[in-house]
């Protein structure tokens, strides 16, 4: 009775509660799950990572597909290699069309653009040697007219020129902001009646190329000066200067872009006076081909220098080409130095010309017959 009575009293005091059983059990439970996961899980994991490198070494359709893949990449890189060099040689195509027209139209002439003056059919294969350009305004029929009644030949006489010399002398325009407008009409009446314009594009094409602002007095001392030079592919001929750039907006010869040639107070580079200048044939080809990627700034003559910098050309310094008025050139003419262009500085051309250009060109002008015994 004693042995019972203790082992009851021993049971009773190590007895556990029913709840906590419970709770013991279901933690057990968890924690025997989240083991056994584990332990099926990391085999799985591996067991797919082997078998995805075993796949990617051992499987030859996935190695196809990989192959396949590169030689399409390389392929594309090959088409590309291949179209950048047909655009290339595209580019060198068209140079090469452009510069054959150019040669072409300096040979001939034979395409003239409504508003410019033909060649007859006997001179087409005929090579000139030396267009004379005079620039001229829309608005200047006066001025033309002064010229054509002074230097510039007209009619039969200037017909015999072109052939017996192979000198062209021609005013050049362009084209007005409204093309075939009242300014365009104009002009080609007057072509009509006279035959002596060339439009700016033939001209950029010709042989060799005289830019004129001012009068040529003397055409045969242009010639002989120019034939010294005719041998010689890039030759650019001139009064060359290099005069501030003007950064002072409202003046005249004022330059919008002279923060490119350096600080306030500086000169441009070395460039041929606007009122006459020679260009060699190679240099007048590369100005019509390249003419749409040339950049012009405010002042054309700064513009043409600025298109030579970096080329091979020869730059010639001939200051008969920019005599004043008289008296220089006429004393000038008399000690047998003749010159070959006058004008006034301040005017950049004769002051009040349509006035004065019969009696400058009589004190400084060559004699009539001069240009006709020349031999260039």
């Amino acid at each position: 009775m004693s042995f019972k009575s203790t082992g009851g009293e021993f049971a009773s005091r190590n007895l556990i509660p029913r709840k906590w059983a419970l709770f013991l059990c279901a933690c057990s439970f968890c924690a025997g799950m989240s083991f056994t996961n584990r332990m099926w899980m990391m085999p799985e994991s591996k067991g797919v990572a082997r078998i995805s490198k075993t796949e990617e070494i051992e499987n030859p359709e996935l190695k196809a597909v990989k192959h396949e893949s590169n030689n399409n990449t390389e392929k594309l890189a090959m088409v590309e290699q291949a179209i950048q060099s047909q655009d290339k040689r595209l580019d060198g195509l068209k140079t090469k069309i452009t510069a054959v027209r150019a040669e072409r139209d300096s040979v001939s002439l034979s395409h003239p653009v409504k508003g410019t003056s033909n060649i007859s059919g006997s001179m087409l294969k005929r090579k000139y040697f030396m267009v004379i350009g005079i620039n001229t305004a829309f608005s200047s029929r006066k001025r033309r007219d002064s010229v054509r009644a002074t230097w510039m030949p007209q009619g039969e006489k200037r017909k015999m020129l072109e052939e017996a010399k192979g000198i062209i002398i021609r005013f050049v325009i362009g084209h007005s902001a409204t093309s075939g407008g009242i300014l365009d009409k104009a002009i080609d009446a007057e072509e009509k009646m006279h035959g002596d314009f060339l439009r700016l594009v033939m001209f950029l094409s010709c042989s060799l190329n005289v830019i004129v602002s001012v009068c040529v007095h003397t055409p045969a001392t242009l010639g002989m000066t120019l034939a010294a030079h005719r041998t010689k592919p890039r030759v650019y001929v001139g009064c060359m200067k290099s005069g501030p750039v003007l950064a002072r907006k409202g003046v005249k010869y004022y330059e919008p872009e002279y923060w490119k040639f350096g600080e306030i107070g500086n000169k441009y580079f070395r460039h041929a006076t606007g009122q006459l200048y020679a260009l060699s044939k190679d240099l007048a080809t590369y100005i019509s081909i390249n003419q749409h990627l040339l950049h012009k700034y405010a002042n054309e003559d700064v513009s043409l220098g600025s298109w030579f910098i970096g080329l091979d050309v020869e730059h010639v310094d001939d200051r008969r080409l920019c005599c004043g008025t008289p008296p220089d050139c006429e004393w000038k003419a008399q000690l047998g130095k003749t010159c070959v262009a006058t004008f006034d500085w301040r005017c950049s051309g004769i002051c009040k010309s349509v006035e004065r250009i019969k009696e400058v060109h009589e004190l400084c002008g060559e004699g009539e017959d001069t240009l006709w015994r020349a031999s260039f």
